[in-house]
């Protein structure tokens, strides 16, 4: 069976504000593309069968792709405004838990600027990763000397920082599906997010990092870094 991919579009995107008001981030275009097509054109050109939605901030907006392209689903992250991203993977908890493929998790405000990232063959869960010389503040991955992931958080020096993509076996996202709603409702659940219970399950998981390239996608959080690379919103400023 083809593989599904989860495709996170709940937040708010205050970082990118006043854009942001009007319209959710993953639709803001960028050289004339919403962000998430690119990472929807991606995904097809890989061949995955069915694309989950997860959607919150003005999600009624991205009911558009359900008619543009085929096998999308929209699904509603009630809990979006006052529980962190992992309340997004909680709403689709079920698909995972029920997976009868091998899934990919991405979050849907990339711009992917070559679509191939996604072709790569692959057989073991991952997080697709960058190589990053110096300290980074950003979330980043620890390996062991067999390439398994030791810690996924925030902060290190010379790691592979996370972009955003990570793909799971069918019996590692059925696990994770598992894991999410386990913690969600546990104490302090609602700070979290799902990357956090992934490193709280590392053993069971067992993930490695996927090296990607620099210029293969943009993660584009701020008006300044859109306007590095879409001149278009130069002349936008924060209110």
């Amino acid at each position: 069976m083809s593989e599904i991919a989860i495709l996170m579009a709940a937040g708010l995107g205050t970082r990118m504000l006043p854009l942001t008001q009007k319209t959710p981030k993953p639709l803001i275009p960028v050289l004339g593309k919403p962000m998430i097509e690119t990472v929807i054109e991606g995904l097809k050109k890989r061949g995955v069968g069915k694309i989950i939605v997860v959607v919150g901030h003005l999600g009624e907006q991205f009911h558009y792709l359900v008619e543009k392209y085929e096998s999308i689903t929209i699904v509603e992250n009630t809990d979006y405004q006052t529980i962190n991203n992992i309340s997004s993977i909680y709403a689709v908890s079920e698909e995972l838990i029920n997976a009868k493929s091998d899934c990919f998790i991405c979050e849907a405000d990339l711009y992917i600027r070559d679509s191939s990232l996604f072709e790569c063959p692959l057989d073991h869960s991952c997080y697709f990763g960058k190589m990053v010389n110096g300290h980074s503040e950003d979330w980043v991955f620890d390996t062991d000397n067999a390439g398994r992931i030791t810690r996924v958080g925030k902060g290190g020096t010379d790691c592979f920082n996370m972009v955003g993509v990570s793909w799971f076996t069918m019996k590692d996202a059925q696990l994770l599906g598992r894991l999410i709603q386990d913690e969600y409702g546990r104490e302090g659940y609602e700070s979290k997010f799902w990357d956090d219970v992934v490193n709280d399950n590392l053993e069971a998981l067992d993930l490695n990092v996927h090296e990607i390239l620099p210029d293969q996608m943009s993660e584009i959080d701020t008006l300044s870094e859109l306007a590095e690379i879409d001149n278009i919103y130069s002349k936008v400023t924060r209110n």
